[in-house]
């Protein structure tokens, strides 16, 4: 009893001693570097999007800060520095949380520079914008780490060298990659990542006019699931594979399961290549009531489970605007199998992909439909627009977001209007369960999202009008 007395008092008193720090034009700090550096543990950091920081950069190890954009996304430039010839922002404290900030322009001398250079454990990155750096995130090896990363947007990183990349997540014990656009990489790969767990739910991952090379790499393995994506490769490719997995056996993961249930993907490149390039040593893929749409083998592992999947013409309302949404009458229209349970989750898609960076409940309606799409069973509408346009032009033509429902194993999430966040357990890594947290961009996003259980559930997001970013590479 007195264990479960001091506990709750232990962090009632944490909490009370947290502090909320300004930063900005008529602020208490100046700059987002001061303010962390006046920080303690715990603190939130708010920063002001009508400052100018550029050139800001610094490292912490302070842990538990939630560093956060105010009336609008607050961007901070390289403008040609570092910290420590690593990052814009070098994280070494645990438990961070960073929400509407866009993040730009670094590059340093090893052509790794980084917006955020994660080292410690755990980070959680919502409604934020990386784009024009060597890499969008790169986070090193930490086994004790779950990297959260939701409604954000990816674009034009990459140092042009295939080392770099859109982002890039090393050796952590589980990465949640949901509702977030990710495209134009310079020759890099529009998401990399060596983590032992990989939840790659409900994103854009579009190459476009970018150069880059794999849509999705999980060289090491690990249990892995990729459900209702939309996934392109663009005709300016510099890789013939659009998902690779497990294709570096050094340093393979264990887990070798591959789960890839509800995708649409869409191959532009002329001469075709592998949708699904399985490295040897496998277990056979999981690969369920998907589209392929163009040229190439659906994958190259003799023994995948391939079970309901569509390739041809699904009849999508605008393929050349990136609407994949299905017309009525299409063939995918409940054509599909139940997605059924593996890696001990239940497969079936809870939501769907909205432009941009959005999300909204998916409701299957009949049989479950093929792709990433539920005719009927729509919360909002879907992906049009071919992105967002350059810096501080208008955003391209794209859907809001409607309601969504419950999500997750250990929690769920219910939405009215998009406007309440998920409520669930405590997720993996230390997440808060109950987050609910209110992310306001530029006029361009309202994000409540909530995290629960071991896949991440997040009530409804629509960011409109945002800037346009390229994605990394490598």
């Amino acid at each position: 009893m007195a264990v479960l007395v001091a506990a709750p008092c232990a962090l009632a008193s944490a909490t009370a001693s947290a502090a909320t720090l300004t930063v900005g034009p008529g602020k208490a700090h100046a700059t987002p570097c001061q303010a962390i550096a006046a920080a303690n543990d715990g603190d939130t950091i708010e920063i002001d999007a009508a400052g100018d920081y550029a050139g800001d950069v610094c490292g912490w190890s302070k842990d538990g800060l939630t560093l956060r954009g105010v009336g609008g996304l607050a961007k901070i430039d390289a403008a040609g520095k570092s910290s420590g010839g690593k990052a814009i922002w070098v994280i070494a404290g645990d438990d961070t949380v960073v929400e509407n900030i866009e993040l730009t322009g670094a590059a340093v001398p090893d052509r790794n520079g980084a917006g955020i250079r994660q080292e410690g454990a755990n980070l959680t990155v919502r409604g934020c914008f990386f784009h024009d750096n060597e890499n969008g995130i790169l986070a090193g090896d930490n086994a004790a780490s779950t990297i959260l990363i939701e409604h954000t947007e990816f674009a034009r990183n990459g140092a042009g060298d295939g080392q770099s990349h859109n982002l890039y997540i090393n050796h952590v014990a589980k990465l949640i990659f949901q509702h977030n656009y990710s495209h134009a990489s310079n020759i890099g790969h529009l998401l990399k990542t060596r983590a032992l767990e990989n939840h790659v739910l409900y994103n854009r991952l579009t190459q476009e006019d970018g150069t880059g090379s794999y849509e999705i790499d999980v060289p090491n393995g690990g249990l892995t699931f990729i459900i209702g994506n939309l996934v392109q490769q663009g005709a300016s490719t510099d890789n013939s594979s659009i998902v690779a997995y497990r294709l570096e056996s050094n340093g393979a993961n264990e887990n070798t399961e591959l789960f890839v249930v509800n995708n649409t993907f869409v191959n532009e490149r002329p001469n075709g290549g592998t949708f699904l390039n399985v490295g040897s040593g496998a277990v056979p893929a999981i690969v369920r009531n998907n589209i392929f749409v163009g040229p190439g083998s659906l994958t190259n592992q003799g023994d995948a489970s391939l079970g309901t999947n569509f390739q041809g013409d699904p009849r999508f309302v605008d393929q050349a605007a990136f609407d994949y949404r299905l017309q009525d009458g299409s063939p995918c229209v409940d054509e599909g199998e139940p997605p059924g349970m593996g890696g001990g989750i239940d497969l079936t898609p809870r939501f769907h992909y909205v432009h941009p960076a959005g999300s909204a409940g998916r409701t299957t309606v009949g049989a479950i439909d093929i792709g990433a799409y539920e005719v009927g069973g729509e919360g909002g509408s879907g992906g049009s627009g071919a992105g967002s346009v350059g810096a501080g032009g208008e955003g391209g033509a794209g859907g809001r977001g409607g309601t969504s429902g419950s999500v997750g194993t250990d929690g769920s999430g219910g939405a009215d209007g998009g406007a309440s966040g998920a409520v669930g357990g405590a997720a993996d890594g230390g997440e808060d369960g109950s987050c609910g947290c209110r992310v306001v961009g530029s006029g361009a996003r309202d994000s409540f999202s909530g995290i629960a259980g071991l896949m991440i559930g997040a009530a409804v997001v629509a960011r409109r009008g945002r800037r346009r970013v390229d994605v990394a590479r490598r």
